[in-house]
């Protein structure tokens, strides 16, 4: 994996934590780190520190930005993020990001997100019971999309202002989150920090890259389901309904029969 790029950290709230292992120093709940890569994300950068800064359980948030050129990595510092922040800026890829980020972390617990998702309120707490379970490799949400301005007002800590109207058919692309064993980034991958430097952490790829890390991750156990939703928007869907439903159902398929990620990622030409 590659080594973090450079970061503009807020040191970790005095408490006498074991930044080296993410354990707190009684030796009692583990520490969390929500990871979020981002490109270009100034529209929602923001709203989502606000949200996260009103969760309780969460220790840190490490933002990986894979070069940005419209200020998101500084308006993520700017944020007034209330806890540790740390802001990685790197490389652009996903999978690259991802591993920056988990690799700069302190906590023994990781959530992976994307920044127009957000997480849910009792996230915490879902996480830390998950992962007790035995023979858990992982852990995810279920997701629940809503219209951009819908996030956005929720974000904003003001729900009911921009909402936007109702759009009920987002709800089949939550269909997939409910079924399949194998989640995607969408639905805020968990896992201890054992585990991630176990399976070797994200793949280096252009596409599918949470898919083949959750196929990774079910060789060393199982990836349970949490029954709290993220809270996700619906902005593919709303610009190109027919095109990304269609995607989003189509290449895992394509994937799993064999069809590269380079190939794909060339298809769909809306990577990050």
């Amino acid at each position: 994996m590659s080594a973090p790029g450079t970061a503009s950290t807020r040191a970790l709230a005095s408490g006498g934590a074991d930044a080296s292992s993410g354990a707190d120093a009684s030796g009692g709940v583990p520490r969390l780190s929500v990871i979020v890569p981002t490109l270009n994300e100034a529209r929602r950068i923001q709203s989502l520190m606000s949200w996260l800064g009103r969760l309780n359980g969460i220790d840190e948030v490490v933002v990986s930005d894979g070069g940005s050129d419209d200020g998101t990595a500084q308006l993520a510092r700017d944020s007034g993020y209330p806890g540790a922040l740390q802001v990685l800026e790197g490389p652009r890829g996903r999978g690259q990001q991802l591993n920056r980020g988990a690799r700069a972390a302190r906590g023994q617990q990781l959530l992976f997100i994307h920044a127009d998702c957000l997480p849910p309120r009792d996230s915490a707490y879902w996480i830390r019971r998950t992962l007790r379970q035995p023979d858990t490799a992982a852990g995810a949400f279920k997701t629940w999309h809503v219209s951009e301005e819908r996030l956005a007002s929720l974000a904003s800590g003001c729900p009911g202002v921009n909402e936007g109207g109702s759009r009920p058919w987002l709800h089949l692309a939550d269909l997939r989150s409910r079924y399949t064993r194998l989640p995607y980034g969408d639905q805020g991958l968990f896992i201890t920090r054992e585990s991630f430097e176990r399976s070797g952490g994200y793949p280096d790829q252009p596409l599918m890259e949470d898919l083949e890390f959750s196929r990774r991750l079910c060789r060393f156990g199982a990836i349970r389901t949490a029954p709290s939703c993220m809270l996700v928007s619906g902005r593919r869907f709303e610009a190109r309904p027919l095109r990304d439903t269609c995607l989003v159902n189509v290449f895992p398929v394509l994937y799993g029969f064999g069809v590269p990620a380079t190939r794909l990622a060339a298809w769909y030409r809306d990577t990050r």
